[in-house]
């Protein structure tokens, strides 16, 4: 009772009389009946920032819907697509307009009334208050004066004189764009993006710049943003493996130009080892849109310099620990120079590539001195990448390997699974941990990677980032291999397989998918599980909904490298307080395109759940905690009606 008075002292202060605690109270009970804010769910964008960015400008086309909500057949199908586009890129749009020489004064009458109704129309979910903030602040009086004036007697002289004074103080343009942005903030309360921000696209460093001005979000890691995590740390394989798929899929200009990373030390290794090798099998994929072909035949030869050091410090790491059971992954040892075979498996396959200047057979997984200088640079370049570090110190702020939001569960991959269904185990420094615990145990290996001071502890954490990126366990692998060495360098099919982990087989039994609703306490009837990591191939008819809808995975093939594969360009979830959708979305071509034609993303909406009574705030998680500051404010009132405290006015 002693504790329960002295946190109520202290809340006093805050409420320090009657009348200000129960007001607060009739606020949040007010906020408890309103309609949730609107959630998205988008997975695996892979530095496609283009896509990414018109998606949550767009919101996956609720502005869209918004539009036909608020305006019907009012306006034809062109004038809806200008205030759309308008809305997206409201500078660029602008500009467009005036090009074409249209009347701007009567221009932006009509287009500012109706930024007003659609302000008016994604604000209605939220408070007062809320949507004040989300009013960019140089505009925030005018704009609440036309969305909240609903009492002046003639409305429409008087809206018209607000209108003619922005126009004609030269405001109407900044007055757009920030009617524009509210809109856009308002659409989506809340932004969930699952994981792999990094890698095969061309921006990941836009998408990072991008969410750091975002007004609300939550990341659940993937195996790409966790090597780059370990490469940010300066872990030598992690840089390697960054590099190796930089140089992959033609992106090393990210780490220069986008990271100011150093990458000379490695072409000099590449020029003065590799400059005589073969290296056709080390040809890049790239986007000619983005890449400079004359720089193919030395980044070609840097992928080869870089694979090389990958493979030789991954041998190292598999030495250091036994545990993990990967010794399988360990070929250099197993190649045979002169019959130019390796063997895997009890069979000898015949080896496409064994020209490897800076491999000594004898020792094939120690570096040279050069190789350990070149390592050294680089692994010095990512730990004082300035711009590196903020992103990554983001990153480990707003992210986690799971969530648990409004019933749902969310993470990247899987939960590792044995064939019969019941949770993995793995042993971490002597303790075996399974389920929910292992996620909980991981999570904290990784931030103590990036945080702990230099020691044995930090050491052992900075393994454990590169085993969530390939271990079977991993909870962001999901496969039983990582077969980089064999489609590097064999032909035969039948090496390159990655088998699924018994998740992925499992995961359509409802035995298996309730048995981790009950580890993470979720209810059997309303929650599911949102994931990504594995693309789904719509193209031979897969399904992103499995186990009839409890779980979701929602990697549709942002990436173009997977498009091909998966035959649309993105799956993203809408979660509304009316229900829940899946969009599925159409390749983007470019912002540019968009504001010159009006072309937004094609999407097909599938209806997951219509719900017949609208989930409100005191539904969600949110919702609980409006409810225990009730519950406190109604314990101080209760303590000063009684007198065991005192007013403090």
């Amino acid at each position: 009772m002693e504790q329960d008075i002295r946190f109520l002292q202290e809340l006093s202060y805050r409420f320090p009389t009657v009348a200000k605690a129960s007001t607060e109270i009739i606020n949040l009970s007010s906020i408890l009946n309103l309609p949730k804010g609107t959630e998205n769910f988008i997975s695996d964008v892979h530095g496609e920032y283009g896509q990414f960015i018109h998606i949550l400008k767009n919101a996956s086309g609720n502005v869209r819907a918004k539009i036909e909500e608020e305006f019907g057949f009012e306006l034809s199908r062109e004038d809806k697509t200008e205030l759309a586009t308008l809305i997206y890129y409201p500078e660029a749009k602008i500009k467009l307009v005036q090009e074409s020489g249209t009347d701007m004064s009567e221009w932006y009458r009509v287009i500012l009334l109706r930024l007003v109704r659609m302000a008016r129309r994604v604000s209605i979910k939220y408070t007062r208050s809320k949507v004040r903030k989300a009013i960019p602040e140089d505009f925030r009086n005018v704009i609440e004066e036309l969305m909240f004036e609903n009492d002046v007697p003639d409305k429409a002289s008087y809206y018209n004189g607000i209108l003619q004074a922005i126009i004609r103080t030269g405001q109407a343009r900044a007055c757009a764009v920030a009617f524009s942005a509210m809109i856009e903030r308002l659409t989506v309360d809340h932004l969930h993006l699952i994981g792999d921000i990094y890698d095969r696209g061309p921006g990941p460093q836009i998408i990072m710049d991008t969410l750091m001005n975002h007004h609300s979000l939550d990341i659940q890691w993937g195996n790409h943003d966790l090597i780059w995590l370990g490469a940010s740390c300066g872990i030598p394989l992690c840089v390697a493996t960054v590099i190796r798929l930089s140089a992959r899929y033609a992106n090393l200009d990210i780490l220069e130009d986008g990271y100011g990373i150093n990458l000379i030390p490695l072409m000099r290794l590449a020029v003065e080892e590799y400059a005589q090798t073969d290296y056709d099998r080390f040809h890049i994929k790239y986007d000619p849109e983005y890449y400079d072909v004359s720089d193919t035949e030395q980044d070609t030869r840097m992928h080869k310099a870089i694979t090389l050091l990958q493979f030789k410090l991954e041998g190292q790491w598999i030495r250091r620990h036994p545990e993990f059971g990967m010794e399988d992954r360990l070929l250099l040892d197993k190649i045979d120079y002169r019959d130019k075979t390796i063997r895997i498996g009890g069979r000898d396959y015949p080896m496409e590539d064994t020209d490897f200047p800076t491999v000594n057979p004898a020792d094939p997984y120690a570096l040279t001195d050069k190789e350990q200088t070149v390592m050294d640079r680089l692994c010095a370049a990512f730990r004082n990448s300035e711009k590196l570090q903020r992103h990554m110190r983001f990153l480990l702020r707003k992210g986690s390997l799971y969530l648990v939001s409004n019933g749902n569960l969310l993470y990247h991959g899987c939960i590792p699974l044995n064939d019969d269904g019941s949770f993995m185990s793995m042993t971490l420094e002597g303790r075996s941990y399974c389920g929910k615990a292992l996620l909980d145990a991981l999570d904290g290996y990784i931030r103590r990677a990036y945080f702990a001071p230099p020691g044995p502890e930090k050491r052992y954490a900075e393994d454990i980032l590169y085993y969530l990126w390939c271990g079977r366990c991993s909870p962001l692998f999901g496969k039983e291999r990582m077969a980089t060495f064999e489609r590097q360098f064999l032909q035969e099919p039948e090496t390159h397989a990655e088998p699924k982990g018994a998740y992925y087989r499992l995961c359509d039994r409802e035995d298996v998918v309730l048995r981790i609703f009950d580890e993470f306490g979720l209810d059997h009837e309303h929650s599911r599980i949102i994931s990504g990591h594995m693309p789904v191939k719509s193209r031979q008819g897969e399904s992103p909904l499995r186990c009839g809808g409890r779980l979701l995975i929602i990697d549709g093939g942002f990436s173009r490298a997977y498009q091909s594969q998966t035959g649309i360009a993105g799956y993203t979830l809408v979660y509304s307080s009316s229900g829940l959708k899946l969009v599925a979305h159409e390749p983007f071509t470019s912002a540019e395109d968009a504001v010159r034609t009006g072309r937004d993303i094609h999407s097909e909406t599938t209806l997951i759940e219509h719900l017949a009574n609208r989930v409100t705030v005191g539904d969600t998680d949110v919702g609980a905690r409006l409810k225990e500051n009730i519950r406190d404010l109604e314990d101080l009132l209760q303590a000063y009606r009684s007198g065991a405290i005192e007013e403090k006015e």
